[in-house]
């Protein structure tokens, strides 16, 4: 299975290297809505919840750019019959595909993280402050990804997959939304960045564990269908 995801992952690398699509896209709509933010709020800076609130959903509706464009161009290459037919665990794709989402946030994130801090944020960049939302971020975007992974193969057997992927997702992806801007709350605050919630990152955790015993579960029946 080991080399079947690293070939998998290697493809979806490559691909978006010679092709730029999904990170621009998720990049500059992350930026936008910042911009949006910025002006809408009537504000020069936030903090705290308010600035935990507006990061997390920025990056939230990014990502829905990102899992929209996951397993397109399996669907319209013939990607999907290939690997049904090739001899390799099907949950590869699974694993593959979650990895490759969580770099794409991951860089997206380099681009939204310093412009949130330049556009909205009041608290200064510390060197403190920038790994501790890293933290939280990582366990934030492994949610994101395996849930996007399975709202994505389901969503693109469907001819409203635009429309499917938010439907089914965003409900899904609450608890990530909630328990990210809780955990991230005390690092944004103005007084300094606080110690972080060991709750709300357990409660991260356990989200990410059960729901990846849960793809990993359906994942092949998703592809057979």
């Amino acid at each position: 299975m080991g080399r079947a995801v690293s070939a998998l992952l290697r493809k979806e690398l490559r691909l978006e290297l010679r092709t730029p699509q999904v990170i621009p896209a998720m990049a500059l709509f992350g930026v936008t809505t910042l911009v949006i933010f910025h002006f809408s709020l009537q504000r020069d800076t936030v903090e705290g919840d308010l600035a935990a609130g507006v990061l997390v959903v920025t990056l939230l509706f990014a990502a829905m750019l990102g899992i929209n464009r996951l397993f397109v161009a399996d669907h319209e290459e013939g990607g999907f019959d290939g690997f049904l037919l090739a001899p390799v665990d099907r949950t590869a794709m699974l694993v593959a595909k979650a990895l490759a989402l969580t770099g794409f946030l991951v860089v997206v994130e380099l681009l939204l993280v310093p412009a949130f801090g330049f556009l909205l944020l009041g608290p200064a960049m510390t060197f403190e402050l920038l790994w501790k939302v890293a933290a939280i971020l990582l366990l934030a975007d492994a949610g994101v990804a395996i849930v996007g992974t399975l709202v994505g193969a389901l969503a693109i057997q469907t001819r409203a997959r635009d429309l499917i992927v938010p439907l089914i997702g965003l409900p899904l992806l609450v608890p990530v939304v909630i328990g990210a801007a809780k955990a991230l709350a005390p690092a944004l605050d103005a007084a300094g960045a606080g110690a972080l919630p060991g709750r709300w990152l357990a409660i991260l955790g356990l989200y990410d564990l059960v729901f990846g015993l849960v793809a990993y579960a359906v994942f092949d029946f998703l592809l057979e269908d």
